[in-house]
């Protein structure tokens, strides 16, 4: 007898650990399972099966208002959220070797897991350290008052196509108590928070940002495009005050409730190179990788860059063009989570559509571990948008990979 699909995630969450810890069917399980009421689509690739469903939306659930950092190529936080319901129990550990924004990191620790995250891009750490570590919105309130934020110096005159001379004046007075901070051992939490917010808030396209109207936070325009923007516009950068503007970031941030993080451990180094990280430690790895389509992440980030004293090579982050070169460095990553993950645990490796759905990473990423010591479970096909009928959103505008997460579902043997 065809089963009913599950139409509620909530409800369908709160059962699935015992129905996979009892009969270990992963696929049978999230078969039954349905957003929207609509029965999941099941198709098959060389024995493995492609899901295809709405499993997590932006209206599954809110996102814990911690998560609102902008950053290049980030998922929601639902993805990790259902994978870590799913496959761990409280207390295990989750890592995501290209934490980015670091969703899963944070995601695993607002649900009780371990945190274990790594980038090899060094921005990465600085945004999200300090979340997992949060103050009080007092302790930052006090801390900005006490910051001095006069600065009669020479400031950085090109950056005047973003800023009012006053709120430079303000940034620059910023980092050098940053910088004082950290040359006399006095940095803490709280100047670790302020700094990640400042680096959130350097940018954008609202009174929001400490900036006149450019684009989002997550993609810094160079000087002389930011000069056409605001020709184009008739823009000038107005005034702002920085304090205020990191104060009610904070507030945003911090406005749902707290939460304990189990000794959570962060590191900077490239995703197939992770000595710190013991072997056979972690138990769930959701992740996402860099596509074909190249991300420029230290030039998109050069301004948060700056701000930060960091010095971020393009060619330490990777990217590739050519799919075997891809493939290369996905099985190099996977070697070493063959390392860290332990026996029975599990990888959902999250993929996206890439050049119009004419490469599909999901299958090149089953080749490139072919040879590794991993069982590929399923192809979990998240469907973004789709029409009423589920055979057309569930196989027609998704068979080219338009409009979904394609994950990779993984156990270690």
């Amino acid at each position: 007898m065809k089963k009913t699909p599950i139409s509620h995630a909530d409800e369908w969450l709160k059962g699935m650990e015992s129905t996979i810890r009892n009969n270990g069917d992963i696929v049978a399980t999230i078969q039954s399972f349905s957003f929207n009421g609509s029965a999941t689509i099941t198709k098959n690739w060389e024995g493995i099966p492609y899901l295809y469903n709405e499993f997590w939306t932006a209206r599954q659930r809110q996102g814990h208002s911690i998560h609102e950092i902008s950053y290049r190529a980030c998922f929601k936080p639902q993805l990790p959220s259902f994978f870590i319901d799913l496959l761990t129990d409280p207390g295990d550990s989750v890592y995501d070797p290209f934490m980015g924004r670091g969703t899963t990191p944070i995601q695993a620790a607002i649900m009780g897991r371990r945190s274990v995250g790594s980038d090899a891009n060094p921005l990465s750490a600085l945004l999200v350290r300090p979340r997992l570590s949060a103050p009080k919105i007092d302790e930052v309130s006090h801390r900005l008052r006490e910051i001095d934020w006069t600065f009669t110096e020479s400031v950085r005159d090109d950056l005047l196509v973003f800023y009012h001379i006053d709120t430079l004046r303000q940034i620059h007075a910023l980092r050098r108590y940053i910088t004082e901070r950290i040359q006399t051992g006095q940095f803490d939490r709280v100047d670790d928070w302020i700094r990640m917010v400042a680096i959130n808030r350097l940018t954008g396209h609202s009174p929001g940002f400490f900036s006149v109207y450019t684009l989002p936070p997550n993609q810094a325009v160079s000087i002389d495009a930011q000069a056409k923007i605001n020709f184009k516009r008739g823009q000038v950068p107005e005034a702002r005050s920085v304090s205020a503007i990191i104060h009610k970031k904070t507030r945003t941030l911090l406005s749902d409730a707290s939460f304990v993080t189990i000794d959570p451990l962060l590191y900077v180094c490239p995703s197939h190179s992770t000595p710190q990280i013991a072997t056979g430690s972690i138990d769930l790895v959701v992740t996402s990788p860099p596509f074909l389509d190249i991300v420029q992440y230290a030039q998109d980030n050069w301004l948060r860059c700056w701000f930060a004293g960091l010095e971020v090579a393009q060619d330490s982050i990777a990217m590739y063009r050519k799919v075997e070169d891809w493939c290369a460095f996905i099985n190099a990553t996977f070697l070493e989570l063959a390392r860290t993950v332990r026996s029975g645990g599990y990888i959902a490796f999250e993929v996206g559509e890439v050049r119009k759905g004419k490469i599909e990473l999901d299958k090149h990423v089953i080749e490139a571990i072919k040879d590794l010591p991993f069982n590929p479970i399923a192809v979990i096909v998240n469907v973004q948008e789709f029409t009423k009928t589920a055979n057309c959103w569930g196989v027609s505008n998704n068979s080219s990979g338009t409009n979904t997460n394609r994950i990779v579902l993984c156990q270690r043997k």
